[in-house]
């Protein structure tokens, strides 16, 4: 995979050096025709087609670089443009074309590198399409980015209808990028050949330029003469209107005259009638201001009248909005009550269930502080006999020294008195001897079982040291029953007090409930004048 990164990004890097030299002498302006042109746009899909994932579906494998080039879409909005219109290129059957087709369009609008840029920036999106060791993927791919960029000096002219991109062959032609050295005479021929070919494309393509604008021109000026026509004969319709509308205009003139004259003489009329209406209704007017007098007194009295009779009716109302707020606050008392005495009753019952767990576990302590009591004692009584049994075997073990000692003395004596009798003091040396390897065979059946004591009384200490530990484990659960008997008398008290308070919250329950019943025959008593008196305002 290394190797075959290097081998790409060197052709890309030769095919973009190649395509930049022939646009140069071309002008910088390339034909879908040209050569470089082609094998770029060939080892550019083969640098996109790198290390790439196999898609499995129902109809096989499939394994096209479009969709990489999808994401551009997603990722710049501005690519939505070359997206829609790949997509809506009726030519174009398979996701190859399609990708063709985006670097075509891309390339012409030279974007290219901006997009595959994205593309490389955004690697944890790739890596849905490209193997980790893709050229996208590594370092050269941010390289070719790179190296695109160059390319934004080109200006492209392709077609894509006609094309067809689907069944193209990507073959990299490798004899563009080799160099002839042995006949530079005809190297030099061949460029000028070039140049004159190149020369004679340029000025065709003018022509082709020339001429599609001379069309474009004449189409235009078709229009014109069309837009001319019709505007002439716009004009004259215009004209026609222009005339009949004066026509209406002197009409409207003369019959405004008319208007005129007959609304001043109908002005004139209604001024003698307004003068007599003036006199009338000063002479009324005397009378109404009386009248209105009187009725105004009347209404004051009576806006006194309404006014108290309003404020009686607040004042019912606002007894009637209090005790309704004081029977609900009572209703809320009375269900928060009851909540509370439910919850000490579940808090009661669990107490009682903790102190019932607490003395089965006093208990337990209990038979096992006796049963390891019980242990202890016994393991004393082994270890006393153990140590009276290594005190004997001490003893004997001094006796058994001490005889040796007396008999080596002896030996010593008898050898100084009785040199001349080695004969019969070699014999009850040989005795000796026997005793002494029987002496040694008894001191280390001895030793062993000092061993083996000493082992059981190291197993002794250990299972000691275990019970002690034991031991303190007990105390420390005694001081724990203890602490919990303490728990236990506080909770009995807090019980005690619940009860208490209980008993206290029934008493208020009740006194409140007799209170509620008071309030509502209150209420009831006063429902009726209220009644009465919501009806006598409404009247008034």
């Amino acid at each position: 995979m290394m190797e075959e990164r290097s081998n790409l990004m060197h052709m890309m890097k030769l095919s973009i050096k190649v395509l930049l030299q022939s646009a140069l002498s071309l002008g910088r302006s390339l034909d879908a025709d040209h050569a470089p042109l082609q094998q770029f746009f060939v080892v550019m899909e083969h640098c996109l087609k790198h290390g790439l994932k196999v898609k499995k579906s129902f109809i096989g494998q499939n394994k096209s670089f479009f969709g990489p080039l999808e994401l551009v879409e997603k990722l710049c909005p501005e690519a939505s443009d070359i997206a829609t219109s790949v997509r809506n290129l009726p030519e174009l059957k398979t996701a190859v074309g399609r990708g063709r087709a985006w670097l075509y369009l891309a390339l012409m609008q030279k974007t290219l590198a901006d997009y595959l840029k994205v593309l490389v920036d955004n690697k944890h999106l790739l890596s849905e399409f490209y193997e980790p060791e893709a050229l996208m993927m590594q370092e050269e791919g941010v390289v070719i980015v790179g190296l695109l960029v160059g390319l934004n000096v080109l200006d492209a002219n392709l077609c894509l209808k006609g094309e067809d991109l689907d069944s193209q062959v990507g073959v990299i032609d490798f004899s563009l990028y080799l160099k002839d050295v042995q006949d530079p005479d005809g190297g030099r021929e061949h460029e000028r050949i070039t140049d004159v070919l190149d020369q004679k494309n340029y000025v065709e393509e003018l022509n082709r330029h020339l001429s599609c604008t001379v069309g474009d021109l004449q189409t235009k000026i078709d229009g014109l003469e069309k837009m001319n026509s019709k505007l002439q004969e716009e004009l004259s319709a215009a004209t026609d209107r222009i005339c009949s509308l004066q026509e209406e205009q002197q009409q409207l003139r003369e019959q405004n005259e008319l208007i005129r004259e007959r609304s001043e003489k109908s002005v004139e009329i209604t001024k003698q009638d307004t003068r007599v209406e003036l006199e009338t209704y000063k002479q009324t007017r005397q009378g109404l201001d009386e009248m209105y007098s009187d009725v105004w007194k009347q209404l004051k009295e009576e806006e006194k009248v309404r006014r108290e009779l309003e404020k009686e009716l607040e004042l019912q109302i606002g007894m009637k909005t209090e005790m309704e707020i004081a029977m609900k606050l009572l209703e809320k008392d009375t269900h928060e009550k009851q909540d509370t005495l439910v919850a000490l009753r579940q808090q009661l019952e669990e107490v009682k269930a903790i102190n019932l767990q607490m003395f089965h576990k006093a208990q337990n302590a209990e038979s096992s502080l006796q049963q390891k009591n019980e242990a202890i004692a016994s393991f004393e009584g082994k270890t006393n006999q153990v140590l009276s049994t290594m005190k004997q075997m001490e003893e004997r073990l001094q006796h058994s020294e001490r005889a040796r000692q007396g008999a080596e003395e002896r030996s010593h004596k008898l050898q100084q008195e009785l040199g001349g009798r080695v004969s019969a003091l070699q014999l009850q040396l040989s005795q000796l001897h026997e005793q002494c390897s029987s002496l040694e065979k008894e001191l280390k059946s001895e030793k062993e079982q000092r061993q083996a004591l000493q082992q059981e009384l190291q197993h002794e200490k250990d299972t000691s040291s275990l019970l002690r530990t034991e031991l303190q484990q007990v105390q420390g659960l005694k001081k724990e029953l203890l602490e919990l008997q303490e728990e236990k008398t506080e909770l009995q008290k807090v019980c005690d007090e619940q009860e208490q308070a209980l008993q206290e919250m029934g008493l208020h329950l009740s006194q409140s409930k007799l209170k509620m019943e008071d309030i509502k025959e209150v209420n009831k008593a006063l429902k009726a004048p209220g009644r009465d008196l919501e009806g006598s305002a409404k009247g008034v």
